[in-house]
This record gives structure tokens, sequence and C-alpha cells, in this order.
């Protein structure tokens, strides 16, 4: 029996919400500057910067 896959599963999860917030950021009205800052915070922590982004990230027209 192979019990690994529960973590693999998790970082599939983890990297299918990261790739969905990237493209938020990317379609968000936000400077190019704060654009890259949030992806930069996303890519570089993950877990941390998706959830940052979730709470404080770019919508619409707010930076």
């Amino acid at each position: 029996m192979n019990f690994n896959t529960g973590g693999g599963l998790i970082g599939l999860l983890i990297l299918i919400a990261d790739i969905w917030a990237i493209i938020n950021i990317l379609q968000s009205n936000a400077s190019m500057g704060a654009k890259l800052l949030w992806i930069l915070l996303v890519v570089l922590l993950p877990l941390l910067g998706l959830i940052i982004w979730f709470v404080a990230g770019p919508r619409g027209g707010k930076v």
C-alpha cells in the first residue's frame, strides 16, 4: 500500500489554486508593479501567498 499519495494530491491542489490566483492577479486592474509583487508572493510562498492574496489581494479596481 502507498500512503504517500495524500501529499501529492495536496500539492497538486495548491498548484492549481496558485495558477488560478496568478490568472486572477493578471486580470485585475492593479498596477503592473502591484501585479508583479502579488505574483512573486504567490510563487515564492505558495500556500501562505495564496492565503494572503485571497484575503488582501487586488479585486477588480481595488489594489
